[in-house]
């Protein structure tokens, strides 16, 4: 595991197009499909990492409390699965429907999802207005495994309630922190 920040990168590009399978249904889709009226949340997670894992919870409460209110979801994994093999599709499939992730759970088999995003970590996350244009590219609050801090969303949820009230993001914007995309080599 390298602990690795989300990357420095200007905001303001449109959110780059996907079509990818989603485990759970089988079906393809697209950034389309998984926007919302008032805006997107793209998260790059996967299976295994800690620092997923210990914000896993979180994230489905985020979903759940925002999805209401117009904001549309997608949890993107683009792992390395033969050396990674607990973020097969198939067991990817397995934890989100023990979890019940509210929000669809897509594979990046390719990678190019990933590097279309300039994903470097998982967690990290792309924050999409309702014009499709990223606003915010950070943590999704302080807390990390072992750090004793409680897991909130706190950052994460300044930025969505920003975007429903009409004002600017919160600033800074800290970055995510968490284990590297396992890249295929060659």
């Amino acid at each position: 595991m390298s602990l690795t920040p989300t990357a420095s990168i200007p905001l303001g590009f449109k959110a780059p197009a996907f079509s990818l399978p989603n485990v759970v249904s089988d079906e393809l889709m697209t950034f389309t499909d998984v926007r919302g009226s008032k805006g997107t949340l793209v998260m790059f997670i996967c299976n295994h990492c800690p620092y997923v894992i210990h914000v896993r919870e979180e994230l489905i409460r985020l979903a759940n409390d925002y999805k209401v209110k117009g904001f549309g979801f997608v949890a993107i994994s683009s792992n390395d699965v033969e050396n990674y093999p607990d973020d097969r599709p198939e067991l990817m499939k397995k934890l989100a429907l023990e979890e019940g992730f509210p929000f669809p759970y897509l594979y990046d088999e390719s990678q190019s999802v990933a590097k279309a995003y300039d994903a470097a970590c998982t967690p990290d996350f792309d924050l999409f207005d309702a014009s499709d244009v990223c606003v915010y590219r950070g943590r999704l609050d302080e807390s990390r495994p072992g750090s004793g801090i409680p897991v909130t969303g706190r950052d994460m949820r300044g930025a969505l309630d920003a975007i429903l009230t009409g004002r600017d993001i919160p600033k800074p914007q800290y970055p995510s922190m968490g284990c590297n995309i396992k890249w295929k080599k060659g």
